[in-house]
């Protein structure tokens, strides 16, 4: 009897230990569909939930069927706490979603981004002990996560702080190299870590050594990156938490975590290198560097500005045949994304060509742009990239700038001494007319004058960007 029951015991937890991999690959294949819709706007939606039923089904399974080196699967108090942790997590979650504008997107993903790093980083943290008395591996992956996981947390709060214009810039040529010094002591701090001979137990003064240098690190890394380079740091950075979560994974040997990690790390430095391209940097130069923030060699009055009344503007939109509109982190602020699409509607229904186009980088995250129009139902194949919209920009009649400042600059172009020399923009300076939609005159993110306002063909319409073409729409339906 005895003998049968060992058998027993011994063949389900054999069965439950294969159905909890067998979840954990389909939550990871689940993960995958939900990432492949999230590349669409009209499948995003349906895509987070793939990724959210993945998850959940990850967690669930977790609970139900884990079990410890005795076998024994977690206590019914431990679960109670689980629970309540992903309860007060989901509320928490669940009530930023909801109120956050799409203005504060940016700073939601910058948050999401420190507490992901920040989960990894107390992982790392709690479990060096354990993995101190492993193997080689065990040790690496749990310094790893450490390192990466602390940069990934404090970077991302910088960076959230920067975008929401509570951290501003520290760009001096020493920050360079305090950065540099600061990296090499860190890994080389953790390399120490993973080769010495001294037992766990005296080596706790190294590891929280290594811990507030990452976290250090992970300030100073953010701290001298100029506002125009936000976007890339808000990708690499995401990149860095899934790269920790995957640590994490490694640790608890949790295929899930692993896959789920290696997925979001992989796409975040895809996402990195394709705007970094997009700006014609090397991540090297955008890591190093101070972009943003410089001033143009040329410097002063470039040429004079000349403004345009709504009627003369209803006017020249009326009777065009082809548009594009160009969209910017202005058009978010001021909300205008749904008046837009209503222009949009008014001048097809005139038999307007109209399109918009897309920088990789207008607003201040990936995709900022895309979302924001997709909110208003832009239809997705109006949304035309810079690379295919820029060979048309010269047949265009009328290219209106609503918000965008550094992505239409031709001083890329044109200024050697200029920060952003070299980026891709916008073609808008070769339509056979502008209109710049601003509040007043002030520089874009890149801190610099924008030579595009004092072009002969552009004419200026000064206000908030809802209002402003709020009253344009009115216009042009009593004409």
């Amino acid at each position: 009897m005895d003998k049968g029951i060992t058998l027993l015991n011994v063949a389900g937890f054999t069965v439950g230990d294969t159905l909890l991999e067998l979840s954990y690959l389909v939550s990871a294949l689940l993960f995958v569909v939900g990432l492949k819709m999230l590349s669409h706007p009209e499948t995003a939606r349906r895509g987070n939930l793939w990724a959210f039923g993945g998850m959940a089904l990850a967690m669930l399974t977790t609970i139900l069927l884990h079990k410890d080196g005795e076998g024994k699967g977690i206590s019914l108090t431990n679960i109670w706490i689980i629970l309540a942790a992903i309860g007060v997590g989901a509320a928490i979650g669940w009530m930023v979603a909801r109120r956050v504008k799409m203005t504060a997107m940016p700073q939601l993903v910058s948050l999401f981004n420190a507490t992901g790093g920040g989960a990894s980083m107390l992982v790392a943290l709690l479990e060096y002990p354990a993995a101190a008395a492993g193997d080689v591996g065990s040790i690496i992956v749990t310094v790893l996560g450490l390192i990466i996981g602390s940069i990934a947390f404090s970077g991302s709060l910088i960076a959230f702080g920067k975008l929401d214009g509570r951290v501003g810039d520290i760009m001096k040529p020493f920050m360079t190299y305090i950065n540099l010094v600061l990296m090499v002591l860190t890994f080389g701090l953790g390399a120490y870590i993973v080769a010495s001979p001294n037992p766990p137990t005296e080596m706790g003064w190294a590891i929280y050594a290594l811990f507030g240098l990452s976290l250090v690190y992970g300030v100073m890394f953010v701290m001298p990156i100029g506002g125009a380079d936000m976007p890339v740091v808000i990708s690499l950075l995401n990149s860095f938490t899934g790269i920790a979560a995957a640590m994490a994974g490694f640790i608890y040997n949790n295929q899930a975590m692993i896959l789920g990690g290696i997925l979001v790390g992989a796409a975040g430095m895809i996402l990195t290198l394709l705007m970094c391209k997009a700006m014609n940097r090397s991540l090297i130069n955008v890591i190093i560097g101070s972009f943003g923030g410089g001033v143009s060699a040329a410097g002063g009055e470039q040429g004079t500005i000349k403004e345009i009344t709504l009627s003369d503007a209803a006017v020249l939109l009326s009777y065009s045949q082809r548009i594009v509109i160009i969209p910017g982190y202005g058009l978010a602020v001021a909300q205008a994304q749904h008046i837009t699409q209503e222009l949009e509607e008014l001048l097809e229904g005139k038999d307007v060509d109209v399109k918009y186009a897309i920088h990789p980088v207008a607003g201040r995250m990936p995709g900022h742009m895309n979302v924001l129009l997709a909110e208003a139902d832009v239809p997705y194949e109006k949304l035309v990239e810079m690379d295919d919209i820029n060979p048309d920009m010269p047949n265009v009649d009328v290219a209106i700038v609503v918000g965008a400042n550094d992505v239409v600059n031709p001083a890329a172009y044109n200024d050697p001494g200029s920060p952003i020399y070299g980026m891709p923009i916008i073609d808008a300076h070769l339509a056979k007319n502008i209109i710049i939609m601003k509040r007043g005159m002030g520089k874009g993110y890149a801190g610099i004058e924008n030579e595009l306002f004092f072009n002969d063909k552009t004419r200026m319409l000064f206000g908030d960007a809802k209002n402003s073409i709020q009253k344009l729409v009115t216009e042009i339906k009593t004409m």
